[in-house]
């Protein structure tokens, strides 16, 4: 029997955002920009989508990314996906109220309506099934990853 070993190879994704105000952050990954802000009731100016819809957002396509090439893999034909996707979060905690809740979202609902042709429930069960595990913004948004938080300061005179 051969087996095939998978050589660990990690690929370093990176951002970099500047502040235009305490709700409005510039931010650019590559050649790509966005521009994360606030609803004007949260004290925004609504000129981009906020950071909890950005990650919802990276969910939803990283699921539609994961979902194509898991159907592909197993020789499904997928013609194309609909994905909604809600979260509940109560913002106390954002807000700074001494309450003993998380601060994101206390529940993630996914509803994937996918278009297949010719399948069965239980391919539609695997292929869900691998979807799920294979999609790394699921994996990042289920498990515990490891993050860093460090602040350099400058001082203005």
């Amino acid at each position: 029997m051969t087996m095939i070993k998978q050589k660990k190879q990690l690929i370093e994704i990176g951002v970099e955002g500047f502040s235009e105000s305490p709700a409005k952050m510039n931010i650019r990954s590559g050649k790509f920009s966005l521009t994360i802000d606030e609803p004007v009731m949260m004290g925004g100016t609504d000129e981009g989508p906020a950071p909890l819809q950005v990650l919802l957002m990276a969910l939803a396509g990283c699921l539609n990314i994961t979902g194509h090439e898991v159907a592909r893999q197993q020789g499904l034909t997928l013609k194309g996906m609909h994905i909604t996707i809600n979260g509940k979060m109560n913002p106390a905690v954002f807000l700074g109220s001494p309450v003993k809740e998380r601060s994101g979202f206390q529940d993630i609902r996914v509803k994937i309506d996918a278009e297949f042709v010719g399948v069965t429930q239980q391919q539609i069960n695997h292929w869900l099934s691998e979807t799920e595990r294979r999609c790394p913004v699921t994996d990042n948004v289920k498990d515990a990853t490891h993050i860093d938080v460090e602040a350099h300061t400058v001082s203005l005179s």
